[in-house]
């Protein structure tokens, strides 16, 4: 279901937002900011209308842990990702002429909107299985991927896609690691990981204003 969803939903962005000239990418992060708080609003709005008890197992449920994960599940998601992988290796020449811009790329022959197109499914579907797997952690996305570009220093897809996965595994055992040794499970690794990310992209925001 969260797997349709986002398929759903990456389409309807692509349509509304992605087709239209001159978008930002942190404009466009500013938009799923503020429809990530309008939605999380409401579902607590939702949530505070429930009973108490209630109310305090749904909350645990909502932030992303790493200690409740199902072994089922986990098989499953394994396996959705390494059909995602196969079918992303068909993409996977056209990453490093995607990064020369819009009108390179099809000056060289790529149908961009076709290939950015799946490329969003892609990773829709990928976001979608971390989030059934674990639950939502809003920032992660955006920290790898600008400690991956400041630590590897190449225009190399292949490289920096291996690089992201390894910064990956080292943020979310690192901040596990943290949470276990240092908070002692008072507090949950998304909460971590978003206070980063977020100062991260404060930084980044006022880096592009400056430039």
């Amino acid at each position: 279901m969260t797997l349709g969803l986002m398929m759903l939903f990456a389409g309807a962005l692509y349509q509304v937002m992605f087709k239209k000239e001159g978008r930002n990418m942190y404009h466009l992060l500013l938009i799923g900011i503020v429809m990530g708080t309008l939605l999380g609003s409401l579902t607590t709005f939702m949530q505070v209308l429930i009973d108490p008890n209630e109310f305090l197992v749904l909350q645990g449920k909502m932030f992303a842990t790493y200690n409740k994960v199902q072994g089922q599940l986990t098989a499953i998601g394994c396996v959705v990702v390494l059909l995602i992988a196969a079918y992303y290796s068909r993409f996977a020449k056209y990453m490093d002429v995607l990064s020369l811009g819009k009108d390179q790329a099809i000056s060289l022959g790529v149908d961009y909107h076709y290939v950015v197109k799946r490329l969003l499914i892609i990773i829709a579907a990928l976001i979608s299985v971390a989030t059934a797997l674990v639950g939502p952690i809003t920032f992660l996305g955006l920290l790898v991927a600008n400690v991956t570009y400041q630590f590897v220093k190449t225009y190399r897809h292949a490289v920096l896609i291996s690089g992201s996965i390894l910064i990956s595994i080292i943020a979310l055992v690192g901040g596990q690691l943290i949470v276990e040794r240092v908070f002692t499970f008072t507090t949950t690794l998304s909460v971590i990981i978003n206070l980063i990310g977020g100062i991260y992209f404060l930084y980044l925001l006022l880096r592009e204003n400056k430039s």
